[in-house]
């Protein structure tokens, strides 16, 4: 008996015995082109299961198979447009007396007839910056995707490579206080530490963590908690990832606590997919769960592993960011102008007020007053020796 065909020699078959065909083919007609679909070893039903299986995960990836229904309405065929597989040619407008470029068509295979997409300089110019921003955040599978997109874009145009090691532009992560989808990443003119800046999670950690939430499998980690100072086993039911204040985040369900809880990547060590029944998922992700909606509700001062703690903050003549900050908090009675706030990292939220330039101050407890005071003062010392 011959060997079983690899799911990838399956795919490329398939993509082949569709591209030369100008009309939609039936499953019966593709099959000759792809042996893996016409082994007599193999009964019917089963071959055309692999089909479907090797059709939608080919779809998921962006190879866009159409199904197109006949005039009998009972057979169905398949097709994938040359234009919706193969990339554009892509070209460098002139400008400023400098020369363009312009690919060289090839005239046989029907590439003739794919479009050509123009760029203007400072356009390519901002597709490497977001890509240059996309590996700052430290993902190495968003890292890989960047690094590939990059590369396809320069084989028509005049791209750099994009360096995952070299140092990030300066920018920040600002957990937005008003209304917004989620972290936005700005420049700064002054310095200010970048992502790589931070501990960035090991890749193993993106690795096994993406393959969790792909089949639905519990994990086991060790972590470090930084309000004990201490490192426990712990176990979850993770429901997303999410990017705040030049960290990820995994949220999920903590089994042991029976609790939704967030866990910082980077202080993740030896993690472990739950190994029994593999195809088969441990959990579904509550219907009412939106990650966006629950990373948009989270700010740096609110994640972490310990207890919360409650502060008071005084804002002093507060407008427009600081007034808006106000607003988060709960109002103290007697104190119109003070609000009450919850936090967990004492050393984030005295960041975040640092940010209002003295509108929003702490005043209790006396260690959160104290944690302020400090980053005034070095904060000071910093722009002080950037003025001598």
């Amino acid at each position: 008996m011959p060997p079983r065909a690899s799911k990838l020699q399956r795919w490329t078959d398939l993509i082949a015995a569709l591209l030369p065909r100008r009309y939609p083919a039936t499953f019966e007609e593709i099959a000759p082109s792809v042996p893996a679909y016409c082994s007599e070893a193999t009964q019917h039903g089963a071959r055309m299961r692999m089909f479907e299986r090797d059709k939608d995960e080919l779809r998921s990836f962006g190879i866009a198979i159409e199904s197109v229904a006949f005039d009998d309405g009972e057979a169905v065929g398949y097709r994938l447009d040359t234009k919706n597989f193969y990339l554009p040619y892509l070209s460098l407008a002139a400008r400023g007396g400098k020369a363009g470029s312009t690919p060289k068509k090839q005239d046989k295979y029907g590439f003739r007839a794919l479009a050509s997409l123009m760029f203007e300089p400072d356009e390519l110019s901002v597709i490497v910056e977001a890509a240059k921003r996309v590996v700052a955040l430290g993902d190495p599978v968003l890292t890989e995707e960047a690094q590939s997109a990059i590369k396809k874009l320069s084989f028509d145009l005049p791209l750099p490579e994009i360096d995952a090691s070299a140092d990030a532009p300066n920018m920040m992560a600002i957990s937005q206080s008003m209304p917004m989808a989620s972290s936005i990443l700005l420049e700064r003119s002054a310095p200010y530490p970048s992502p790589r800046a931070h501990s960035i999670p090991a890749p193993d950690v993106f690795t096994a963590l993406n393959d969790a939430l792909a089949r639905r499998k519990s994990v086991t980690f060790d972590y470090h908690g930084m309000a004990t100072n201490s490192t426990a086993r712990r176990t979850l039911e993770a429901y997303g990832l999410f990017f705040l204040s030049a960290h990820w985040y995994v949220t999920g369900r903590d089994t042991d606590k029976d609790e939704l809880r967030n866990f910082r990547l980077n202080r993740m060590r030896n993690i472990e997919l739950n190994p029994a029944r593999s195809q088969t998922a441990d959990y579904e992700i509550p219907a009412g769960f939106n990650l966006r909606e629950h990373a948009k509700s989270r700010h740096a001062w609110e994640i972490g592993g310990g207890v919360h703690e409650n502060a008071i903050v005084e804002f002093l003549n507060p407008a427009g960011a600081a007034k808006a900050a106000a607003r988060l908090g709960v109002a103290v009675d007697g104190a119109t102008d003070r609000r009450r706030f919850q936090f967990r990292r004492m050393d984030s939220f005295a960041r975040w007020l640092l940010s209002f330039g003295g509108e929003a101050v702490p005043v209790e407890p006396p260690a959160l007053v104290e944690e302020f005071q400090r980053q005034v003062r070095e904060t000071r010392a910093v722009y002080a020796g950037n003025q001598q």
